[in-house]
């Protein structure tokens, strides 16, 4: 099979994370506004009840599977085969998965059943998910031009049939058929990429255990991650805080969406690379998404923590006050998230390292249901926000200690000084346009393009390697000869 560009891989998914981010934007303030806070904390509890469901039904096998295929990915034959094995596994334990979902929550009678009951589909939605299968082959344009046609129709969709408080059902609906339709779209491209296998050669049982193994850290993650709104929804009686959380940490997921968009296409590419034994191409990698972390990560960090008290009342209307010291404190963690992933999703998974990944997310997993059952009782979201920085910040420590001896730390630390001295300089910057723009619309505009314009002219001002390679190899691209 003829090898995918990693900067054509990057580009299709940064250019559908930036589709995923814009279309949000636009929706987010209008269903903040329409449904109001409580029904938005509704929605956020019942979606991270579901979400277990679909975590103990799919395993570790996305992961996996992914990291399989891309094994084998120049063998047609042999992907074919793990396949049908993994899809089949998946199979069986996602049913069971949906047995007990209708068992508890949709038969069952609880103050959300009718939600429970759309969120059903959700997980016959995953069921039917192979996304992996084509991100393994590194076919990330089949991904990507479906995700995009999905998120228009339910973009279109929401504005149509979203008008008043009483259509969060309606809300749901749209979410759950967006994504049943959008995975059960990409098996019509299926039947060109997998050969006929004999279902009497399959083995199934054997992908078990190495599912489980990173089925482990995948329950870690989700503790830190959807136990927040959970934990939030069964202390604080008031359902707004939830609502308050979802949004603010929404934001964040948001942007952090285009930093960890190398992750999705770095993974199954080093994992080629180590099933060639290149590990010197492995660092090489590693070290440039490093910087691409970097890049993006800090200006984001500091650039929410200006802009916060301008953005909310816009972007979420009123009401929403709370949201802003929520989107302040998680911030960093577009730092943290973004350097744990070049570590734990781009080197230790697809170098087969998975129990020292594994270790580092219980420990953060750990550190936040601790933090939360302290911290949610007397601050609300606020609790689990500090609750969220801090695990993910043990999760990034313990992983940098696992890889001191195989990764050179100095050298990712220096190549990171450029970056955070041009982001400080910019928060500067922004902190004096917010204290002398006071209305919010205007001050949030200039913060973000001049603070932009000042962040990337101080890296070229410092001739950063990094951006100065990318902005000459662009010029190349489109036929200009001067380099800087």
């Amino acid at each position: 099979m003829k090898k995918k560009s990693v900067k054509k891989n990057y580009l299709y998914n940064l250019i559908y994370q930036v589709i995923a981010i814009v279309l949000p934007v636009i929706t987010t303030p209008y269903v903040s506004r329409v449904l109001g806070a409580n029904n938005i904390g509704i929605y956020g509890f019942t979606l991270s009840i579901s979400a277990y469901f679909i975590l103990f039904g799919s395993l570790g096998i996305v992961l996996y599977g992914q990291r399989e295929i891309a094994y084998f990915q120049n063998n047609k034959k042999e992907y074919s085969k793990k396949f049908y094995e993994i899809f089949l596994l998946r199979c069986i334990t996602m049913t069971i998965s949906i047995i007990a979902f209708y068992i508890f929550f949709v038969k069952g009678n609880n103050d959300y059943n009718v939600f429970y009951k759309v969120l059903f589909l959700e997980l016959f939605a995953t069921l039917v998910d192979i996304n992996w299968f084509f991100q393994g082959l590194e076919e990330f344009s089949k991904t990507v031009s479906r995700n995009l046609i999905v998120k228009l129709v339910s973009f279109v969709s929401i504005f149509i049939f979203v008008k008043t408080k009483d259509d969060l059902y309606t809300y749901f609906l749209i979410y759950v058929l967006s994504i049943l339709l959008g995975n059960l779209s990409l098996w019509l491209y299926l039947p060109k990429y997998l050969k006929r296998v004999s279902f009497k050669k399959l083995r199934l049982l054997k992908h078990l255990k190495p599912t489980i193994l990173l089925f482990i850290p995948q329950v870690a993650i989700q503790i830190y991650t959807v136990l927040d709104r959970t934990m939030i929804g069964i202390i604080i009686p008031d359902k707004s805080d939830v609502g308050f959380y979802t949004q603010g940490e929404k934001i964040i997921k948001l942007l952090l969406t285009i930093i960890t968009a190398m992750g999705t296409v770095m993974l199954p590419r080093i994992a080629s690379r180590f099933a060639e034994g290149n590990h010197a191409s492995i660092k090489k990698y590693i070290y440039k998404s490093f910087n691409l972390v970097f890049l993006l990560s800090f200006p984001l960090t500091l650039g929410i923590i200006s802009v916060a008290k301008s953005f909310v009342p816009i972007f979420f209307g009123s009401g929403y006050d709370k949201v802003v010291p929520i989107m302040m404190i998680l911030s960093p963690i577009l730092v943290f998230i973004g350097m744990s992933n070049v570590i734990g999703i781009q080197y230790l998974l697809p170098t087969k390292r998975q129990k020292q990944y594994t270790i580092s997310v219980v420990c953060g997993a750990v550190t936040n249901f601790s933090l939360n059952l302290i911290l949610i009782k007397y601050y609300g979201a606020i609790g689990a926000a500090i609750g969220t920085l801090i695990a993910e910040l043990i999760v990034t420590t313990v992983q940098i200690l696992y890889v001191k001896d195989d990764l050179d730390i100095k050298k990712i630390i220096k190549s990171a000084h450029q970056y955070l001295l041009a982001s400080i300089v910019m928060f500067g910057m922004c902190l004096i346009i917010r204290n002398i723009i006071k209305t919010n619309y205007i001050s949030a505009v200039l913060q973000v393009v001049i603070g932009g314009f000042v962040y990337l002219n101080m890296l070229l001002f410092m001739k950063n390697k990094f951006l100065v390679e990318y902005i000459n190899l662009l010029y190349e691209k489109v036929g200009i000869k001067k380099r800087i």
